[in-house]
């Protein structure tokens, strides 16, 4: 029986050339067995005019446009503080609010401002008032008259909701619907705010519809484009301030306005997106914390502070959400999440699982506080839109 190795195999078309052949001179390409030049041609360069283009490279994962660039900036900031809340004076000199944000130096002119400052310290005394408070708790004392005519309007744009059904619609995005909404939102505003100015009974308030509800339109979504984002929470956010400068909200009413208010706002917003299918404005992507919402995560994360047993990774846990998300709004907002987007949690949102692994709730809600300043209210595509008046001024 023949030794297989003994028989070298057929020489093929790329097998070396004999020593001394043209193929051995100048810069023909090297056979891959023994590295001696081949008589295999160079394949001709690729053409533009002739030949379809290489496949554009594609990541397992792509980046979002507006993914965070800056995190180290948002490590090494300072953690935003509770600040009282300037009182306006009399004689108030209402105006209608207009957009005066354009580049990012008038970002910078405006949280050098004393709203500015005031502003995001405001959201963090919203925040600092709800420490270790659930949504069920008794508050420290009982609503006050602005409280149950925020609750009351809140109710009122519910009921929108049931009197508009939405239409026929194909898109993913974008129920026409809601446009019939907003035009009822837009046609009640002042019968809307009117009994909230009533709680003061003060004359020095009249006229004050006309600053107040431009906030108040612009905090429930984009009736043009059918789209909300943490803009159009953050007009809320504004309208509240604005209201707590004229007197009305006191920082008595803040563990309300966030346990009883603002928890209204969110269940109002969540019913708005899922009836009429918002489109998220300018979203974060899997980048984002939600598509929609932001605030809701400050303050639920300020709930959980000092939580005996539930923890930040405890969002992986799916008895925890399902039997305390009535409770705590940070696990509502990762319940509604779950809910909407399919696929590995760590794929979809991969920002909220690396939260999840921080250790405790207190550097949770630091560190949103100032991860807000920096991706929202620094944005110039978020802040653009954000209104200033008498009661919000613009510092030139």
């Amino acid at each position: 029986m023949s030794n297989p190795e003994s028989n070298p195999p057929p020489p093929s078309a790329t097998s070396c050339p004999p020593p001394g052949s043209a193929a051995h001179a100048g810069h023909a390409p090297l056979c891959r067995s023994c590295g001696a030049p081949t008589t295999t041609p160079v394949p001709p360069p690729w053409s533009a005019s002739s030949d379809s283009p290489p496949p554009a490279y594609r990541p397992i994962r792509m980046p979002a446009i507006n993914a965070p660039t800056n995190t180290a900036a948002i490590v090494l900031s300072p953690v935003p503080q509770p600040l009282p809340v300037p009182p306006a004076s009399p004689p108030f000199a209402f105006q209608v609010p207009a957009k005066r944000i354009t580049s990012p130096d008038d970002i910078a002119r405006f949280h050098d401002s004393v709203h500015g400052r005031h502003f995001l310290g405001f959201v963090a005394a919203l925040s600092a008032s709800v420490h270790g408070r659930k949504l069920s708790d008794p508050l420290p004392s009982p609503p006050s008259p602005v409280v149950s005519a925020l609750l009351e309007l809140i109710s009122a744009l519910s009921a929108f909701v049931a009197s508009t059904p939405p239409l026929p619609h194909n898109s993913r995005y974008g129920n026409p619907a809601f446009r019939l909404w907003h035009v009822k939102l837009s046609d009640s505003a002042n019968q809307l705010i009117a009994p909230i100015m009533a709680t003061a009974g003060s004359p020095d308030l009249a006229g004050a519809e006309a600053e107040l509800a431009p906030y108040l339109l612009d905090s429930f979504g984009n009736a043009t484009r059918i789209d909300y984002g943490t803009g159009h929470e953050t007009n809320f956010a504004a309208f509240l301030y604005c209201l707590a400068r004229l007197g009305l909200i006191t920082e008595a009413d803040y563990p309300a306005v966030v346990l009883r208010v603002f928890a209204a706002y969110l269940d109002l917003m969540r019913t708005l997106q899922d009836t009429y299918l918002l489109e998220p404005a300018g979203s974060h992507g899997v980048w984002g914390l939600d598509d929609y919402h932001f605030l809701p995560f400050i303050f639920g994360a300020a709930q959980l502070i000092d939580h005996k047993y539930m923890k930040p990774k405890s969002i992986h846990n799916p008895d925890i959400l399902d039997n305390f998300s009535k409770e705590y709004m940070y696990l509502a907002c990762v319940a509604y999440v779950k809910k909407v987007k399919k696929g590995p949690f760590a794929e979809h949102s991969p920002m909220l699982d690396d939260i999840s692994g921080v250790p405790h709730w207190k550097k949770v809600n630091s560190g949103l506080l100032k991860m807000y300043k920096a991706e929202v209210l620094e944005k110039v595509p978020i802040m653009q839109h954000f209104l200033f008046g008498s009661l919000i001024k613009w510092e030139d």
